[in-house]
């Protein structure tokens, strides 16, 4: 009975610390909406996280895209090569990176690169004290840190997601009518034919969502690391576990809602 008692401890204790995590994680992102809408707007911090998040995670978004994009045409082609539907093959692809793979690969090769990033970061000036010394000058570390990522990453995220996306379809192209020998027409009108504009706009609205998630949860392990260099470490792989965990178990929920 001690042994049971002392599981159920043990998970009540997990519990809670679960439930206070993300109370702290609401209230920094009240926080963060807080010092977003109050002047002045940090552009020139902002800026320079979009080219951090942004401009330097194309060439891996590139790579994923495409090569998903292959990877489902060849695998598609296959499969509807049993019933003489290869024409369709096009249209899945278009489908499938759009309203899923895209903004969800791309969110997590964004969460490994920037979002474990942003903890690394905000953890080391946590535990070399310069967190502390922006109180001490009376400067917010929120408004000066905090804020910038979040909107940066927001803003990016849907701009990585159509190249994603787009990437994608032209991988899926040359596999599926150079290589595998599909009509090009056809693959081509049903793309056309089966995926719509807001196939597309919700894609980009889960990638913003993504955004936020990934860029909220780096920033809070980072901001409340403890342990010096050690502490670092692991609030970077927190950051990263929790993060890519809350993108897929929220997809799963947009993907209900939207579709």
């Amino acid at each position: 009975m001690n042994r049971i008692a002392q599981v159920i401890d043990q998970f009540g204790r997990s519990v809670l610390r679960g439930v206070e995590e993300m109370g702290s994680m609401l209230l920094l992102l009240i926080s963060a909406i807080g010092w977003m809408v109050r002047p002045p707007l940090k552009l020139r911090l902002i800026f320079k996280q979009m080219e951090f998040v942004g401009v330097k995670s194309i060439f891996v978004v590139l790579l994923t895209g495409t090569f998903t994009g292959m990877v489902m045409a060849l695998q598609g082609y296959y499969g509807f090569r049993m019933f003489s539907a290869e024409s369709l093959v096009g249209s899945t692809v278009a489908l499938g990176m759009t309203r899923e793979l895209g903004p969800v690969l791309t969110s997590l090769m964004v969460t490994a690169r920037a979002g474990s990033a942003m903890a690394a970061e905000l953890g080391t000036m946590r535990v070399t004290e310069q967190i502390d010394a922006l109180y001490v000058m009376a400067a917010n570390p929120v408004k000066h840190l905090i804020v910038p990522r979040i909107v940066a990453t927001v803003l990016m995220l849907p701009l990585l997601t159509v190249v994603s996306d787009f990437m994608g379809i032209i991988g899926g192209y040359f596999v599926g009518v150079p290589l595998l020998g599909i009509n090009e027409g056809a693959f081509v009108k049903n793309i056309t034919k089966y995926v719509d504009l807001s196939d597309i706009y919700n894609g980009l609205t889960k990638a913003a969502v993504f955004g936020l998630i990934l860029a909220l949860v780096g920033c809070y392990k980072g901001f409340n690391t403890k342990g010096g260099a050690e502490g670092v470490g692991r609030a970077t792989t927190e950051a990263v576990v929790l993060a890519s965990i809350s993108i897929l178990i929220s997809d799963y929920f947009l993907t209900a809602i939207m579709f």
